[in-house]
């Protein structure tokens, strides 16, 4: 393994005086270095990534949220410019004993997926998921999902409304990938992603209602009993779901749009559905 482990002790929050003497720094200049070569590899290529087991986190903002949930990076690389950037500074003032890899700002260019870059990439092993219960209650389906900011908005939205396990079908966009992380904004890694997931089997098993949303649905989302356990599909952004997943849902419904827009982005067609689920919800009597 090209990646150097490093200590998983965190620091406690101090000042920014202090925070680039908590690491060791080693300045890369040359392309030709392997440390480089191997995080060019993680940054182009899913394929890499899964292989390796590995992923980039990109910006001190999702490095924060990644150590707040108590883990610890495997690398911690900044550029040259971006040591001297306060948000940097301070996410290095939470590290003690770190080995920190300076790249030079056109090496950075290269591992980064911000057109505007922030000057900080962790490196992650890549999150298994937790254990299937029994029951779910409140999960998420997604099917064919290929836009990496589609993917990563809809986590957003489902961490968001209080969705604990997200499941995948093994043509979606790779849930661990730098743009849907960066999209989630933090979501990953208060979800549980099962990815490959057999879409159909678990809308057939699941104990509950099984909600497909669909432009084609006769019945309102507005109208429909969303409490209670409850498994949401929602399918590809030019296809929508597949006849199988279609087939199992339980309940179909469509979004009103009085504005006449015929459908509406999935991300954001996953996002009203789930926040009136939250809506009817918080409307019940409480015991």
């Amino acid at each position: 393994m090209l990646l150097r482990r490093v200590k998983s002790g965190l620091a406690t929050r101090s000042s920014d005086a202090d925070a680039l003497q908590c690491v060791r720094m080693k300045l890369i200049t040359s392309r030709d270095n392997p440390f480089f070569k191997n995080l060019s590899k993680l940054a182009q290529s899913s394929r890499e990534r899964r292989k390796q087991g590995l992923t980039l986190i990109d910006g001190a903002h999702l490095v924060d949220v990644y150590l707040d949930r108590g883990s610890a990076p495997q690398a911690l690389v900044v550029s040259v410019s971006g040591r001297e950037h306060r948000d940097n500074r301070v996410l290095l003032a939470r590290l003690s004993g770190f080995a920190l890899t300076v790249f030079a700002d056109a090496l950075f260019k290269e591992i980064t997926s911000l057109v505007s870059p922030t000057g900080v990439v962790a490196v992650v092993p890549t999150p298994k998921p937790a254990p299937i219960p029994a029951r779910l209650d409140f999960t998420l389906l997604c099917e064919g999902i290929q836009d990496p900011g589609n993917l990563g908005s809809m986590l957003r939205s489902a961490a968001a409304a209080g969705v604990e396990h997200v499941f995948l079908s093994a043509d979606c966009a790779f849930a661990w990938s730098p743009r849907v992380i960066r999209a989630g904004q933090g979501a990953h890694f208060l979800l549980s992603l099962h990815e490959g997931a057999d879409l159909v089997a678990l809308a057939r098993d699941f104990q509950g209602k099984v909600v497909a949303a669909s432009v084609d649905a006769k019945a309102s989302l507005f109208d429909t009993d969303l409490t209670g356990p409850l498994a949401l599909l929602i399918g590809n952004e030019g296809a929508g779901l597949s006849a199988g997943l279609a087939q199992a849902a339980t309940h179909k419904v469509k979004i009103p749009m009085p504005g006449g827009m015929e459908s509406l982005n999935a991300a954001a067609a996953a996002a009203v559905c789930l926040f009136e689920r939250v809506r009817q919800s918080s409307q019940m009597p409480r015991a």
